[in-house]
């Protein structure tokens, strides 16, 4: 199925298949390819409009019946660290951050094998081989990063902890994966990246961290909300995420708008809005 704007880009939707956050339920993703000398400026603008990027694709979840994904950023100068995220903070303060050019490296590749076997072993990711984690990592057609965490050992040898691919967009850093030893775990190294993404936004002057998206009843996102200065995209505009618990995730056949509607709705570098 396809369907277009009156000027470029395409958008087309995925076949149901079993959705990865809530049990029983379907996902349906509409989609763009993300090519050519526009990307960089077609990213930023969709990624203000809850689209992801995955490699030289951009995606957002248009399920049937179901609108529970929500896009999730973080507004940086207001974002104030918990008691708890004081503590992460300092139990790795020994770590050392190492921004890289997006290039796999097998050390990587070993240390993301590790991370899905222990976390996601029955998720979309779990066969991914060394040549599929190579084009995650570097077919990108925008400004990429790999930010590597490392520990240096007593010994002076150093440790890969921590890997996060991560966008440069216009307005903020978007953390398009990441993953980390899990014999760490004690370190809670998931939620010391975004943090750390948060401070390295701090210091170039980004307003945002993009998350990806947060799912109200699923426990591998609730410890997005536990961010503060969070905000969601939900109706075709960015809110502040104040009572996590007054979303739901209930299935409701008019929860979503036809794919037509959703897609004129979208506005593209260059065009008046669609919407206010």
């Amino acid at each position: 199925m396809r369907h277009t704007l009156p000027i470029a880009p395409q958008f087309y939707v995925t076949a149901p298949q079993p959705c990865p956050y809530l049990d029983g339920r379907m996902e349906r993703k509409l989609f763009t390819a993300l090519q050519g000398e526009g990307a960089e400026r077609l990213n930023d603008t969709l990624s203000r409009q809850g689209f992801r990027r995955s490699q030289n694709v951009l995606y957002r979840p248009s399920c049937a019946d179901c609108s529970a994904c929500l896009s999730a950023r973080i507004r940086v100068n207001d974002f104030a660290p918990s008691k708890s995220q004081k503590r992460i903070i300092k139990r790795n303060r020994s770590m050392m951050r190492h921004s890289r050019s997006p290039w796999a490296t097998e050390e990587q590749y070993e240390l993301f094998r590790r991370y899905l076997d222990d976390r996601h072993a029955d998720g979309g990711m779990a066969d991914m081989d060394l040549f599929e984690f190579a084009a995650m990592i570097e077919e990108t057609p925008i400004r990429s990063r790999v930010i590597e965490y490392i520990e240096e050992n007593e010994d002076g040898s150093e440790t890969l902890a921590a890997v996060c691919l991560t966008d440069m967009l216009e307005d903020g850093l978007s953390l398009v994966f990441s993953f980390f030893d899990p014999d760490l775990a004690r370190r809670s190294l998931g939620s010391y990246v975004i943090l750390d993404h948060i401070a390295l936004a701090a210091e170039v002057g980004l307003p945002y961290v993009y998350l990806g998206y947060w799912v109200p009843g699923s426990e591998k996102m609730a410890y997005k909300a536990n961010f503060n200065a969070l905000e969601i995209y939900h109706g075709s505009m960015w809110k502040p995420l104040e009572d996590p618990d007054a979303f739901n995730n209930t299935v409701h056949p008019l929860s979503v708008d036809p794919i037509a509607e959703q897609v004129a709705k979208i506005n593209l570098p260059g065009a008046r809005p669609a919407h206010d």
